[in-house]
């Protein structure tokens, strides 16, 4: 028996970005079982060898050899908690989709099961940008002005996108629910406005409009230790190239961006904005690590979202920022897992 299973894939549009994290994730825990969720839901279990042949896994979708394993996730967590083997850890690789708002991790703890990362709730208040910018400016945190655009109304989506525009000179535009820059939307002049709201209006997921934040971009984790409280790690800073936007072509293809992992910045900047990613990790609530991205405006930091399952690629920013702390992605896995099975005890 194996007391590690590696969950990835899922229906989400990040699933390549989960993919390419299992990957990573196996070079340092091979001994870990590698259960791959297919887009239509049946549950492979991958030889870690057909996930190390996958090249380009950003580019290309992995496709598991053989019968699925388990017609569903839940089935397979049953099976999972019917081997009831001591000290089992289900370590999450999902990105975005129900891998990342909630729903996955309702299923592990509705069976008592072991899981890294944040709960259920915590899942679902950092996955919805609204909600949690709500709860980072009741803790203090300075967050850019934002509103939620109207489900499916063109011409109410224009006339938000006009407003922020108008009055800001620039405006983003993101899914409330997602991650890894996927439907982002940068409108830098009132002809940007009309092409955005037709897309956004026709798209099936809700999206949220807020001020565009001149400033240098940056993205923090926080992780907890077993025993050590919650620490942030070194900052990273994002820079574009004229033209383009951290989109994923810029964060996971390098199309545009220079990523420099410690930020090359001011010591007191990088402090406050490690605090502000503190702070934010503790207002929703979120367990294990999470990376927030933040702007540095002349006013200071201000937050943009938190992510309770970064990417753990090899290009990914939480593994950048272990490496400048000095800590391997084996410890810090291993700490997760540790804490994992600390919180299934308290239970």
């Amino acid at each position: 028996m194996n007391s590690i299973v590696l969950l990835f894939g899922g229906a989400s549009s990040e699933r390549r970005v989960s993919v390419a994290s299992a990957q990573h994730v196996l070079e340092r825990l091979p001994q870990a079982l590698a259960w791959f969720e297919s887009p239509e839901g049946p549950v492979f279990e991958v030889p870690a060898s057909d996930l190390r042949a996958l090249e380009r896994p950003f580019e290309t979708d992995f496709l598991p050899r053989g019968a699925p394993r388990f017609p569903t996730l839940a089935a397979a967590l049953d099976a999972s908690r019917a081997q009831a083997e001591p000290g089992r850890v289900h370590l999450l690789g999902y990105h975005g989709g129900a891998g990342e708002d909630g729903t996955v991790q309702r299923l592990f703890e509705e069976r008592g099961l072991a899981f890294t990362g944040s709960g259920s709730e915590a899942s679902a208040k950092a996955f919805d940008k609204a909600w949690a910018k709500r709860l980072a400016t009741a803790a203090g945190v300075p967050c850019a002005e934002a509103r939620l655009l109207p489900h499916g109304d063109e011409a109410g989506c224009a006339e938000a996108l006009r407003d922020l525009v108008a009055r800001f000179g620039r405006a983003v535009a993101k899914p409330v629910a997602g991650g890894s820059s996927v439907g982002l939307y940068h409108l830098r002049s009132p002809a940007d406005v009309a092409a955005a709201a037709r897309a956004i209006a026709a798209a099936p997921e809700a999206y949220l409009a807020e001020e565009f934040l001149a400033g240098r971009e940056l993205t923090v984790g926080v992780v907890e230790g077993p025993g050590q409280g919650l620490r942030a790690l070194p900052c990273s800073e994002v820079r574009l190239d004229d033209g383009f936007a951290f989109d994923f072509a810029g964060k996971y293809l390098g199309r545009g961006t220079t990523e420099v992992t410690p930020a090359q910045i001011d010591p007191a900047i990088a402090h406050a904005a490690q605090e502000l990613a503190v702070t934010a990790h503790r207002a929703l609530g979120c367990e294990g690590y999470t990376r927030t991205d933040l702007i540095v405006t002349a006013r200071g930091p201000v937050y943009l979202e938190t992510n309770t399952l970064p990417g753990l690629t090899k290009r990914s920013f939480i593994p950048q920022q272990l490496e400048a702390e000095g800590t391997s992605v084996l410890a810090f896995l291993e700490g997760q897992l540790a804490l994992a099975r600390a919180r299934q005890a308290r239970r």
